[in-house]
């Protein structure tokens, strides 16, 4: 071999040039550069360069049949010369990095400076401060030692502004590490197969080295870039690289380059890689977008030369490709439908926060006009220079007093208890096998109202036996005898069967005694090798005496054909071609057929009528797949014309027809049972036989004799939606699908079709939310239109995965039901949370609110509502959130789009709530010196010491928070609020743990905390007013929510923003009103929101993967970059890439705000 002589000159060199290609014939940067060329070009360097594909796979010490040897030195050697087929991620914020950002929050700046400036008075002693003329409006002489503490304030205020941060930072950091979590586990998942010492194995994507030889089939998402060395009819979706839609085909002499991050449609072959991880086209792209990582830089720096070239050819890729503009549009359309719950969630903080805003300027606005008009007008108190900082402490009071109405308004633990709703969910849902890849998929999924599924493998084992077979002339209904077979035909029907299925299709010896044996590949030809087997043949010896190679054409299965055929060449030159496919559509080819001696005979229509009638009818009524097995011989010249397809498959000789079962999962009624009940219609969607599918269908229960239903096959169903021109038109599906139960021979156009006149549909009152499962390549369209796609993790290919919401580790369509279980149990958790947190919102905004107006001081001081404000929130939203599912939230209908998130019933229970609490707070600020007996605390000069008045009054309020969290359990009006208490241990500990810290607070917390200790019998009027609580609960469930119309619901999505943005503007901009408000400046509690947008970007950016899987998982990796190279880039980048995908997608808000772009 001439290219070894170099060995010597890399090796010298390898020391100090990391990327060389060491003892390999070809270095890292020349395979490099040469992925970059495409179709001829490409051609023509590997043939001026190397030769051919068999010299590079010399080169990389490879074989094209045998693959690697796989010896460990060896793969680490490849993985250090060529790389890991491995993106490192972006390092995880620091701890430190999430509490500057927690800080950001703007009312917590303001509190902030607030505090500081009344810490920095308190320690000014200016002259006047004894003199008469200053003394307030409120007099009362102030102790020495009091004027002393006058500190304390101003730093218990700073104190627990830093605790908030740190519970913000500590949730943020721990929400981030469960996606990196979960972001792992989906790698583990992936695997791919390779052949390594001559042995086929599935190994995981990371482990890929360059010089593999790797299979590539149908569905595959390509995990790095290759050589096509061998194969049939591949082509390839390369989308997401170039923007082209149209499938690429790809051939040895033609086009040979296969690129990572791309979908093969359609064929298969084998790929020589070349390229692994941040060298790959996709790893490229992510290295320029900065995902790379910060060794990526270390690296950048020392192969910056060579790199130069490298990156300038890359440019293009972003920019000139024709593509590009609309593909962006796209994606950012894709990304711009907020799920259901983060609409309501983003309306509802903005009416909240409005009203925050408005209560806290009054308040401070009431108390400043107060505080001059009775010191200045009232008293004629002259404004001394000398009394000037007494003044401004008081101005810096009320502004705290106004700020803390604010913090109390804003629901920040809205966002929160969301998050830590949907995690805890998710991570319950991978033990029911639910691999959420789309965190909102989740809660979306608790108001699906139809569940379009596949028969094969969801509702069905998806393992295929055959069990009817028609040959020679006769119908079997079991396994015919080997010896009842002509020997003739026996031949031919073992030659059809293991030459005309993918080499890759086996059946194996069981794992375990006793058991069945194991199917890989496509489990309908592995029910046809079964069959093989059980006429006591082997399909073995077939296949080693014709290998793969030596196939001389193949028309893989698609969609469309659905049918696949090989071409083979016999001995004597002629060629024979072996079909087999759906039996309808293959018999209509056939015009002669084998007779019980094994001749062709002839076949005429009315023949295959009769057969029809006769034999593929009654299999499918017993719910079997019908598929026939047919061939034909052609003369060798002329050689025939390959690719005139109608003629070729034409004028077949049927050998036999079988049927195949496929049992349905034995779990599966009942699940549909329970999806039913709860208000959920199940639809079949399959390519099977109309008889076949309605079969299965009565036995699954999803449709019940004597019913008014619709089975449709595909061209029926077109038939019936398109008008005369042939346009789809959304009237005529509104006909259909309300009683559509089974589409039959259906493509996935159909399937498209279906899913999207369905969500489109204004024809019932609550706009439909459909979940689709697919697991084919072809599923792709209707998985993402959906609102919530399902994937099969087993049976599913690559791209089906890619374009889901949820993987079902199990294939198994109860698995489903428990995503609607957990999906209604999030909206319920985040409803209780708001019953909960409004409740405490409205009553303390209030209080301090008319206590300010009439006292002059707010009853709850500052570091009290901060306290609250905890509980509230964080705590709160914990316990509430993490509330376990039970079946009895299948009971009830789905919600739908429409319905608010607050509904009359919790707006019955939130103003009940209110008024009580309301009331007894009152009662005790204005009578409660009298009944216990104490000095009243109101109007209290400016630094006197806490008093027990007021202390009685916080306590009080926040003991009938506690007992209200308890009432929050429910939402529907039901009286047993401690059901199932015991089943959330979360709750327990936090309610106790609350009641601890209350105690700790009031008897020792003393001037930070503005309490003076209490005794026993005042405790136990305050526990006695907040056991009331619970009472008074029982009063209000008792109130008929009917009887209460003026009630107005709040949180709902109207009709208007219901309709998907894309048809209401083509356009970018497509802002939502919640965001319009925004934009008119109220940056004040931009926070609020700003946690929910944080939301949406933990969720982008765990699409946006943290690493190569994630890399490739998404749905574009250049294209769909607006939003997600925010979220990748470090923060300097971020304002410029998302200024520049969408000028206007950014409020001039968050322009400059934090925690509006990095991932949170």
């Amino acid at each position: 071999m001439g290219d070894m002589t170099n060995s010597d000159f890399y090796s010298k060199n390898q020391r100090n040039e990391s990327s060389h290609g060491g003892e390999f014939g070809c270095t890292m940067e020349e395979l490099r550069s040469l992925m970059e060329l495409r179709g001829t070009e490409a051609v023509v360097k590997i043939k001026e360069t190397y030769g051919d594909t068999e010299a590079i796979c010399r080169r990389l010490k490879t074989s094209p049949v045998e693959g690697l040897p796989g010896t460990t030195p060896d793969l680490e050697k490849r993985k250090q010369i060529f790389g890991q087929n491995f993106i490192p991620p972006k390092k995880p914020k620091t701890f430190l990095q999430l509490v500057w950002e927690a800080l950001q929050d703007v009312t917590l700046i303001i509190l902030e400076i607030a505090a500081i400036i009344s810490l920095g008075l308190s320690f000014y002693h200016p002259p006047g401060e004894s003199n008469e003329a200053c003394a307030t409006a409120q007099g009362g002489a102030e102790d020495e030692g009091e004027a002393e503490a006058g500190w304390i304030e101003g730093a218990a205020i700073l104190l627990s502004v830093i605790c908030v941060v740190l519970v913000t930072a500590f949730n943020d950091w721990s929400k981030e590490k469960q996606f990196r979590g979960l972001q792992s586990r989906i790698e583990q998942e992936q695997k791919f197969t390779v052949i390594r010492a001559n042995q086929v194995v599935q190994i995981p994507v990371a482990e890929i080295v360059v010089g593999d030889i790797a299979q590539v089939k149908y569905g595959d998402l390509l995990p790095a870039d290759g050589l096509f060395i061998q194969g049939n009819d591949l082509k390839i979706d390369e989308s997401s690289l170039t923007g082209e839609s149209d499938q690429v085909r790809k051939s040895v002499d033609k086009d040979p380059m296969l690129l990572s991050g791309t979908h093969v449609m359609e064929g298969s072959g084998r790929m020589l890689v070349t390229a692994v991880g941040v060298n790959s086209q996709t790893g490229i792209i992510f290295t320029l977008l900065g995902a790379g990582g910060e060794e990526e830089e270390k690296k950048d720096k020392k192969a910056k030369q060579q790199d130069g070239a490298a990156a300038m050819e890359m440019q293009p890729l972003k920019s000139a490709e024709g593509g590009d503009a609309d593909d962006k549009k796209k994606a950012n359309m894709h990304k711009k439908e907020k799920s259901v719950l983060q609409g309501k969630l983003t309306k509802l903080a903005v009416q909240i926060g409005k009203a925050g805003l408005v209560m806290s300027a009054i308040t401070v606005i009431i108390l400043v006009l107060y505080f001059t008009v009775d010191t200045f007008v009232v008293n004629k108190k002259p404004w001394l220079p000398e009394c000037t900082p007494v003044y401004v402490q008081y101005f810096v009071k009320f502004f705290i007093i106004g700020v803390t109405v604010l913090v109390v308004a804003v629901p920040e633990g809205l966002p929160l208890a969301v998050t830590i709703s949907l995690a805890y969910s998710v991570k319950k849902m991978m033990k029911d096998n639910n691999l959420v890849r789309h965190l909102d998929a989740c809660e979306t999924m608790g108001n699906a109202t139809a569940i379009c599924s596949d028969k094969t493998g969801t509702l069905t084992t998806n393992r295929m036996t055959v069990v009817q077979a028609y040959v020679g002339d006769v119908h079997y209904k079991e396994i015919p005898d080997p010896s009842s077979v002509n020997a003739k035909t026996m031949e031919l029907l073992v030659n059809a069967i293991a030459i005309n299925s993918a080499y890759t299709t086996k059946i194996l010896p069981p794992e375990k005694e006793g058991a069945l044996p194991r199917q890989v590949g496509n489990k309908t030809e592995c029910g046809l090798l079964g069959f093989v087997l059980d006429l006591k043949q082997d399909y073995e010896p077939v296949r080693i005496q014709m290998p793969e190679e030596k196939l001389y054409k193949v028309y893989t299965f698609n969609s469309v054909r659905k049918s696949m055929s090989t071409v083979i060449k016999l001995p004597d030159e002629s060629f024979r071609m072996y079909s087999k496919g759906a039996s309808e559509i293959v018999l209509k080819k056939c015009c002669k057929i084998l007779n019980g001696a094994g001749e062709p005979r002839v076949f005429r229509p009315r023949d295959r009528d009769e057969m029809v009638k006769k034999v593929i009818e009654p299999m499918a009524c017993d719910g079997l797949r019908t598929i026939c097995v047919a061939y034909r011989d052609f003369p060798n010249s002329p050689e025939p014309d390959w690719d005139n397809e109608n003629d070729i498959l034409n004028d077949l000789t049927c050998i036999c027809v079988v049927g195949i079962e496929d049992p349905v999962r034995p779990e599966v009624p009942e699940a549909i049972r329970k999806c039913q009940r709860a208000g959920i219609t199940v639809r079949m969607v399959t390519g099977d036989n109309i008889n076949t599918a309605r079969a299965i269908a009565i036995k699954c229960g999803i449709i019940h004799p004597g019913e008014d239903f619709l089975c449709l096959e595909g061209k029926e169903f077109n038939r019936r939606i398109r008008n005369e021109k042939g346009e789809i038109e959304q009237e005529r599906i509104d006909k259909i699908w309300p009683k559509l139960r089974v589409l039959a021979r259906s493509s996935p156009t159909d399937k498209h079709t279906l899913v999207k006149g369905i969500i489109d549909s204004t024809h019932t009152e609550q706009r439909q939310v459909v979940a689709v499962t697919g697991d084919g390549t072809n599923d792709g369209p209707a998985l993402k239109k959906a609102d919530v796609g399902f994937a099969m993790g087993i049976a599913g290919t690559d791209v089906a995965k890619e374009a889901s919401d949820i993987i079902l580790t199990d294939d198994n369509f109860s698995s489903i039901v428990k995503a609607v279980m957990w999906g209604r149990n999030v909206y319920d958790s985040i409803s209780k949370f708001l019953q909960f947190q409004l409740t405490v919102n409205v009553v303390a905004v209030i209080v301090a609110f008319t206590g300010a107006c009439i006292t002059q001081d707010s009853p709850l001081k500052a570091v009290q509502m901060l306290w609250v404000n905890l509980i509230m929130d964080t705590f709160a939203s914990l316990a509430l959130a993490t509330e376990p599912p039970t079946e009895t939230l299948l009971l009830r209908k789905p919600y739908g789009r429409n319905k608010p998130l607050i509904s009359r019933t919790m707006m019955k229970n939130i103003l009940g709530h209110a008024v009580y609490q309301l009331t007894l707070i009152f009662t005790l600020l204005f009578v409660g010196e009298k009944m216990f007996q104490i000095d009243s605390g109101r109007n209290a000069p400016l630094h006197s010491p806490p008093s027990e008045h007021y202390t009685i009054i916080f306590n009080t309020f926040v003991m009938m928070q506690l007992f209200n969290e308890v009432n929050a359990r429910k939402i529907h009006g039901e009286r047993n609020v401690f059901d199932g208490i015991f089943r959330n241990p979360i709750f327990c500990t936090i309610v106790l743990g609350t009641f601890a810290i209350q105690i700790v607070i009031v008897q020792f917390g003393g001037k930070p905390f503005s309490c003076s200790p209490l005794q026993l019998d005042q405790w136990m009027w305050c526990i006695f007013i907040g056991l009331g609580e619970l009472v008074w609960g029982q009063v209000i469930a008792t109130i008929p929510t009917s009887r209460l119309k003026f009630l107005k619901e709040a949180g709902r999505l109207t009709q208007k923003e219901e309709i998907p943005e894309e048809e209401l503007n083509e356009d970018v901009e497509e802002i939502d009103h919640a965001e319009r408000e925004l934009r008119r400046g109220q940056i004040l509690w931009f926070r609020g929101l700003n946690r929910i947008q944080t939301q949406i970007e933990v969720v982008n950016t765990f699409k946006s993967g943290a690493s190569f899987q994630g890399a490739l998982r998404r749905q574009s990796s250049v294209t769909s970059q607006s939003q997600d190279v925010a979220n990748l880039s470090s923060p300097s980048r971020v304002s410029l890439s998302n200024a520049l995908s969408s000028p206007t997608s950014l409020p001039p808000a968050a322009a400059g705000h934090p925690r509006r772009e990095g991932v949170p």
